[in-house]
């Protein structure tokens, strides 16, 4: 897409013309492909397979988005045997040459911008600006990460002397072959951008796209293909994560690994397990719990959009979503009006429709969580809005609801301190920054944080002492969402992830690299 039409997670809308015409263009053309069967891509071939998986839209689950075969164990096996025969290669390739490729790659997603929106629109669910924003963003990604690699001369430095006979250097050297994980969400940013990170580094890749969104895995590995990438370089396992998952995250010859998903995933089965042998380096991007506090001096208008578009935007189904509210007792009765009328007024429909804000909810299993989580709000707090899911007219066959506001929960209540990955937003009333400074911290997650204020000292306070790796000031475009690689780095602390470097940002590359300190005297 041209840069003046260029659609991030900032865009309030998308009032093109042109763009929606060609968008609505790419919706007809891969109508007519729906339900076709993809085999996995192992060591440059097509690979059939005997079991498939279906992939259902989550807005008429009566229809197949697409069929994708199934890998079992061997499969996973050879993946991982063809990505370390064509490491020796991939590793000697001069590093430019590797950027020239991804950076060709990034050019082939721009290229196919429009249709792939419309695949992810049908296959995830997200509206029309959301799934642009997500494609743009992988190109980004792509680009940002060869940048990188130009910017510090594919990692080598020279160091200081000891001896006038010696040549001191330090080089970032790739470790071998790299599996990624992705999730479900943003399937095409969160497996694409691990997988160029690793292949400007000199890492070859095998790509595990979620059973809920195994297309995704599919274009994006088609995209590696077309771009030119050696056979071996990038290869596509698709299925269970139980079966494929689990065996590409526990082989043996896996030396490094990103997994972009929950806690209990990410944390417990694979970063306690992964270095079983010896240590190697897992990436585990994890959830968040994400809070924004909001002052009596805030401009409420920015706090009231803010908060909107980060806990319903997308259905609440980030990992960077507002899902709890801290606001000042004096402002808070008018924060929580205005808020509810907002949610009420939310264009809740099909995602391929032009005015779609709300699409349906993801998966099957977020659906039946967002009538356990109402239940326990009506139980232990008051819903002032939402807490219904829809079930008739042309919605009957989607897995759409309602965008939930929630007040009066104890604070220490499940539902303010687990991620619910729904658009479904807490609010708590606080007397105080110290207070609310408090309870935003108060929990394992610490990946984004917002805050509203008219005050300096309060503004220098939240930032010196908020636990987050990505934090907003006064931002009505996003309270806690919205990151763009260049921009804003996207990652977490605490139990939000595993680096303490973020996604897009000036370290990201460095982690899929390891440091070899070379002498050679004269």
């Amino acid at each position: 897409m041209e840069n003046e039409s260029k659609v991030t997670y900032v865009t309030l809308s998308a009032d093109n013309e042109e763009l929606h015409s060609k968008l609505d263009a790419a919706i007809e053309k891969v109508r007519g492909r729906l339900g076709q069967t993809h085999p996995l891509f192992i060591g440059g071939k097509e690979r059939p397979t005997q079991q498939t998986t279906d992939s259902f839209t989550p807005a008429d689950t009566r229809v197949v988005v697409a069929r994708v075969a199934s890998a079992t164990t061997e499969d996973v096996n050879d993946a991982v045997r063809a990505a370390r025969a064509a490491f020796a290669d991939w590793r000697s390739t001069p590093w430019q040459r590797r950027v020239e490729l991804v950076d060709r790659a990034a050019v082939l997603i721009r290229e196919s911008a429009h249709e792939l929106s419309a695949w992810l629109m049908l296959e995830m669910g997200k509206n029309r600006i959301e799934a642009l924003g997500e494609i743009e963003e992988t190109a980004d990604l792509y680009h940002y990460y060869a940048e990188q690699m130009r910017a510090n001369g594919g990692f080598s430095r020279e160091m200081g002397r000891l001896s006038p006979a010696d040549t001191n250097t330090s080089v970032l050297r790739p470790y071998g072959v790299w599996a990624v994980i992705a999730p479900w969400n943003f399937p095409y940013a969160l497996m694409g951008a691990p997988a160029a990170a690793a292949l400007v580094a000199g890492n070859t890749v095998v790509m595990k796209p979620s059973s809920e969104t195994p297309l995704s895995g599919v274009l994006l590995c088609d995209v590696f293909r077309r771009a030119g990438l050696p056979a071996g370089t990038v290869n596509l396992v698709t299925g269970s994560g139980r079966i494929a998952g689990d065996a590409l995250a526990l082989h043996p010859d896996v030396a490094g690994l990103t997994f972009t998903g929950s806690y209990d995933v990410g944390f417990e089965k694979l970063y306690r397990r992964f270095s079983r042998s010896y240590p190697k380096p897992c990436i585990v991007e994890m959830g968040g719990k994400n809070p924004a506090i909001v002052m009596d001096t805030a401009d409420l208008d920015r706090a009231v959009t803010g908060v909107y578009r980060s806990a319903f935007g997308m259905g609440g189904q980030k990992c960077s979503a507002c899902s709890r509210v801290y606001v000042h007792e004096k402002v808070a009765r008018e924060l929580v009006t205005r808020l509810v009328s907002a949610a009420q007024d939310a264009r809740i429909g099909d995602p391929l429709e032009r005015t779609t804000f709300l699409g349906p909810v993801g998966t099957r299993g977020g659906f039946d969580d967002y009538a356990r989580f109402s239940s326990m709000a009506r139980e232990s707090g008051t819903v002032r809005t939402g807490g219904a899911a829809i079930g008739d007219g042309q919605l009957a066959h989607g897995f759409y609801v309602r965008p939930t506001v929630v007040t009066d929960l104890p604070r220490d209540h499940l539902l303010m301190k687990e991620e619910l990955f729904l658009p479904i937003v807490c609010v708590q009333t606080v007397g105080s920054l110290d207070e609310a400074l408090e309870q935003a911290n108060d929990t394992r997650f610490g990946l984004t944080a917002g805050f509203f204020s008219g005050r300096q000292e309060e503004i220098d306070a939240f930032l010196d002492r908020i636990e987050a790796g990505v934090v907003y000031v006064n931002r009505a475009a996003g309270a806690t969402t919205g990151a763009w690689p260049g921009v804003q780095p996207f990652g977490g602390w605490k139990g939000s992830g595993s680096t303490g470097k973020n996604i897009g940002g000036l370290y990201t590359v460095q982690c899929y690299l390891r440091e070899q300190s070379r002498t050679l005297t004269k």
